[in-house]
């Protein structure tokens, strides 16, 4: 299981996402600067216990309303070759020292843990508590007759004003990871992480995080 260290990070993650977001194609334009604030998310462990693998959700305090956005991300004790275009930044972290923090999407790792969920052989975990379960993430449809895809390969995302598209890396079929939340339910016979989150004024919101479609009958 994933050990949550209570220590600092320089810059923390909502910093180097205040950075990030503006260029990404599903940002939604402000005028002004980016203002993450967390409000949700969960994690996967990685067997090998080499990769810290997180769901997070923040919200755009600086729209009006704020806008929820999903931002999975993989934190690395050294650089992920071939993953350059999905580097987030570095981070001092005050127990690991330095961390390369990646979108998770372009991260074999975080991919076969994601395909390993939506089979229903991996364990959501809580997003800041050690060796907890969280219980509010569902999968819905798991796709139990999906064969393991055997060595981690690299995923090839594309990028788009609706989301993330994941393709290779063993998958099936293309794993649609969304990015901008909203509450709903998952596409018929897909495969699909549905969870929740709460809106800065309290407002709890569910729904689809990512999606294997055609994978049920």
């Amino acid at each position: 299981m994933s050990l949550i260290h209570r220590t600092t990070m320089t810059p923390t993650k909502l910093e180097l996402l205040a950075s990030w977001l503006p260029e990404q194609p599903w940002y939604t334009a402000t005028g002004g600067a980016p203002e993450p604030v967390k409000i949700g998310g969960f994690r996967l462990d990685d067997p090998q216990g080499e990769v810290g693998i997180e769901f997070m959700v923040v919200a755009d305090a600086s729209a009006e309303p704020p806008v929820a956005y999903h931002v999975p991300m993989t934190y690395r004790g050294a650089p992920l070759a071939g993953a350059e275009a999905g580097l987030l930044g570095t981070s001092e972290h005050g127990v690991l020292g330095t961390r390369w923090l990646y979108d998770a999407t372009h991260d074999p790792v975080a991919v076969e843990r994601l395909l390993a969920l939506l089979r229903g052989e991996a364990e959501p975990q809580a997003q800041s508590v050690s060796d907890t379960p969280d219980p509010t993430v569902a999968v819905e449809n798991a796709a139990t007759a999906l064969p393991d895809p055997g060595p981690r390969a690299d995923p090839e995302p594309a990028h788009g004003p609706q989301g993330t598209e994941v393709r290779g890396a063993g998958l099936p079929a293309t794993l649609s990871v969304t990015r901008v939340l909203r509450p709903g339910t998952p596409p018929d016979g897909a495969a699909a992480v549905v969870t929740g989150w709460t809106l800065p004024d309290g407002t709890a919101q569910r729904g689809v995080f990512a999606a294997l479609p055609g994978t049920t009958a």
